[in-house]
């Protein structure tokens, strides 16, 4: 049973996700790129099976592999998308063992900048803090929902 503040947590995460999708897809779409709107309805399909996948190993990294290449794509094509690499830094903290998930975040939030960057026409203070200081609130969220379900699961009596 998941416990109330991890789906408190992963509830906001979703609708963030939705939201920052729509506008990249309506943006996109006012620019009349279909094609890039199109892979942004993809993406976000593929975004929410993750649930499907949950808890298997397996799939569950399989699954976030395709979610992060499907960003890639998209972040590369429309500045837009960039910011969908924040909700998918919870994913990372979600699915991979915490070593992983630490390496993933340093590597997303490289990407993330990156992008931004590259799609700005050049590197500025604000597009290195901004995402840096997301990846360290996100990263701490994630591990305080992780120690607050170990407290939560431990058998009374044990502390």
């Amino acid at each position: 049973m998941m416990h109330f503040p991890l789906r408190l947590l992963r509830s906001a995460v979703l609708v963030t996700a939705c939201g920052l999708l729509l506008v990249a897809v309506a943006g996109v779409l006012g620019e009349d790129r279909v094609a890039v709107a199109f892979g942004g309805v993809l993406l976000g399909l593929l975004y929410g099976a993750g649930p499907a996948v949950e808890g298997r190993p397996v799939p569950g990294r399989v699954w976030l592999a395709l979610v992060t290449a499907g960003w890639v794509v998209l972040a590369v094509a429309a500045p837009a998308f960039v910011w969908l690499a924040f909700p998918l830094l919870f994913a990372y903290l979600h699915v991979l063992p915490l070593w992983g998930a630490m390496f993933g975040v340093a590597v997303l939030t490289s990407a993330a900048i990156a992008a931004a960057a590259w799609h700005a026409g050049g590197l500025t203070v604000p597009l290195v803090v901004g995402p840096a200081v997301a990846a360290v609130v996100v990263t701490l969220l994630a591990l305080a929902c992780r120690a607050l379900t170990a407290e939560a699961d431990r058998p009374p009596g044990r502390g």
